[in-house]
């Protein structure tokens, strides 16, 4: 561990990354692979630790249909299983003989009560039965109001559209060695005024005890005018990085995550954007180089950006 020492006198560390200090304190990554915090937050119940409006954009679309889809029908259930217990005679035009029949008449009812479609087949006569209806009524407006204002949000929610290779690599550069990490936007969005920024994240041991150190990592570009193409985020290992003097074993054996922002402004939202990732060691190959993404087509007339060779790599050597 004596190199990890040389890193933390050699390199300049970052203290306002919002990351603990002390190691054993710390579990797995500081990053997950999607951006987020590997943090499972505990003391307080299920439904103040999550936001279910941040949880509903997040979600993916599958699930958030069918989230909308199972509240639709078992919001209807319940109600069908009231009117059925009040007695289908207090729902005019019902025409069922068999229970089930009888059920399902209720049930397709407050469907039709929940939308405030209303095809005016079967009506509820009575206090109770209509005061029901009159509430299941309220709660399909709001409810309405709700889901629409939802599905708005997702689809008017500024989203980088970023990926990020798989892996991060150690390869040559300028005679020399350099930290590479490949991003491609994959919608047909503008992205401009692009900037990285890369950290990295080591367990240093000082006076007996596991800290975690940041340390700022110098990019060769940390900006960009536009993103329409791959960029690939170089950091050059020289003397002054922290990454100096690492080989493949200290990065097989030693505990570090290499954590990336992005920041960009999108122009059809007229907003910024922000995407995070990291790569831990194990998640870092060495002595090896990206192979290109882009190419021009066969009319000479377009750029082709091939985005499933976003982690093509192949193996190179250092001389």
């Amino acid at each position: 561990m004596a190199f990890l020492k040389r890193v933390n006198q050699r390199a300049k560390t970052s203290s306002n990354t919002g990351f603990g200090d002390n190691a054993s304190n710390y579990g797995g990554r500081f990053l997950n692979k999607d951006g987020k915090a590997n943090i499972r937050k505990t003391g307080v119940g299920l439904l103040e630790r999550y936001s279910w409006f941040h949880t509903m954009l997040e979600v993916p679309g599958w699930k958030f249909f069918l989230i909308i889809l199972l509240y639709y029908v078992i919001v209807n259930f319940l109600f069908a299983l009231i009117y059925y217990f009040l007695g289908v005679q207090h729902l005019v035009g019902t025409i069922a003989e068999s229970e089930v029949d009888k059920f399902w008449e209720a049930f397709f009812f407050s469907s039709q009560t929940f939308t405030t479609v209303g095809y005016g087949r079967i009506s509820p006569i009575g206090f109770t039965t209509s005061a029901i209806a009159a509430f299941q009524a309220l709660i399909g407006l709001l409810t309405l109001a709700v889901a629409t204002g939802l599905l708005y949000a997702r689809f008017s929610k500024p989203t980088a559209y970023l990926k990020f290779s798989d892996n991060a690599l150690i390869a040559p550069y300028k005679g020399s060695k350099a930290l590479m990490i490949r991003l491609a936007p994959f919608k047909n969005t503008t992205l401009t005024d692009a900037e990285a920024r890369l950290t990295l994240g080591l367990t240093i041991e000082e006076n007996g005890r596991k800290l975690n150190r940041f340390f700022p990592l110098e990019l060769e570009l940390e900006k960009v005018n536009t993103l329409t193409l791959s960029w690939t985020i170089v950091h050059p290992i020289t003397e002054d990085s922290p990454l100096y003097g690492f080989t493949t074993e200290d990065y097989k054996n030693t505990a570090g995550e290499i954590i990336v922002f992005i920041k960009a402004f999108d122009d059809m939202f007229s907003n910024t954007v922000v995407s995070r990732t990291s790569y831990t060691f194990n998640e870092v190959i060495y002595a090896a180089a990206f192979n290109p993404m882009f190419h021009r087509d066969e009319e000479n007339n377009a750029t082709v950006l091939e985005l499933g060779r976003l982690n093509d790599f192949r193996q190179v050597s250092f001389d």
